[in-house]
């Protein structure tokens, strides 16, 4: 039997949230700093930076509803199970669990989309929010060209009907995973080969495979409603938007501006990276964090 890795140094617990069970690692003192990961990985995405974050905040770092260990819910036809409302609401549920009633947040690719929704939807406990290697969701289909359909082809892939993702991933996760890790990468070798066997094998799950469809469904459909309706509505608190200077984020969008025009008050840098900015460029990545929360 393949058992899960866990984070060096941090208690492992499940928390029940509105509709969810979430699979949560936690450690250190001081300030709560939530970390969120992205597609298609889990919490330990983090792992290169976690041991030194830990050390100056209180560091929480769960599975977002259907990734990694936390629970699967079935998608419904409005695909608001997986809106990143829903998924936003556990973070908060989880938080508060803690004790938490405002707190640091930041995100990472799926999990950014999240900490722009709770940041809209709850700003006033959210301190702070830095977003990694995204644009909003809104802004990625209307801006949507050929380069980044290509380069990006899953948004287009993962929303398609009648199960069809799911079974033709589910026909070989393995490959599937290791070519989105090696597709939107810059430098590959900078992967912990221990680490990808646990995205692996939570990727193997045709639960967590049918989840992450569900993801990318609610982001064409009801998370547009979301957006749409807020379109006017900017993140209030202080925002770091970081990005891989080698990614197709980087390249193909004016990164700081489009942020600008979402929140009162950004900074942010590109990175020497690809996609996975606290994989690739776990230094820089982790300064950048530290000095800005």
């Amino acid at each position: 039997m393949i058992t899960s890795l866990k984070l060096n140094g941090f208690n492992y617990t499940r928390i029940k949230t509105r509709g969810a069970e979430i699979n949560v690692a936690s450690a250190g003192k001081g300030s709560p700093l939530l970390l969120l990961h992205g597609y298609p990985q889990n919490h330990l995405m983090w792992h290169k930076i976690a041991p030194a974050l830990r050390e100056k905040f209180h560091l929480i770092c769960p599975d977002l509803r259907g990734y990694g260990d936390s629970s699967k819910p079935l998608g419904d036809e409005q695909h608001q199970t997986y809106s990143k409302r829903e998924m936003a609401n556990d973070m908060i549920d989880v938080m508060h669990q803690f004790g938490y009633n405002k707190f640091f947040v930041a995100g990472h690719d799926r999990g950014a989309r999240v900490t722009h929704r709770m940041a809209l939807d709850y700003p006033d406990k959210i301190l702070k929010a830095a977003v990694l290697d995204i644009v909003p969701t809104y802004e990625m289909f209307t801006q949507l060209d050929q380069a980044v359909a290509t380069g990006y082809y899953h948004w287009l892939f993962l929303i398609q009907d009648n199960g069809l993702p799911e079974h033709l991933i589910g026909l070989d996760p393995d490959f599937y995973l290791k070519d989105k890790l090696n597709r939107w990468s810059h430098y590959p070798e900078q992967f912990d080969e221990r680490i990808v066997h646990d995205y692996l094998r939570c990727f193997r799950n045709l639960d967590m495979i049918h989840a992450t469809c569900e993801d990318y469904r609610a982001a064409a459909s009801i998370d547009l409603t979301h957006d749409k309706v807020d379109i006017d509505k900017k993140i209030e608190c202080p925002l770091l938007v970081l990005w891989g200077v080698h990614g197709m984020m980087g390249k193909h969008f004016d990164m700081l501006n489009i942020w600008r025009k979402k929140a009162n008050n950004v900074t942010g840098k590109a990175l020497d990276s690809g996609h996975f900015l606290a994989e690739e460029a776990a230094e820089e990545t982790f300064q950048k964090l530290s000095d800005f929360f």
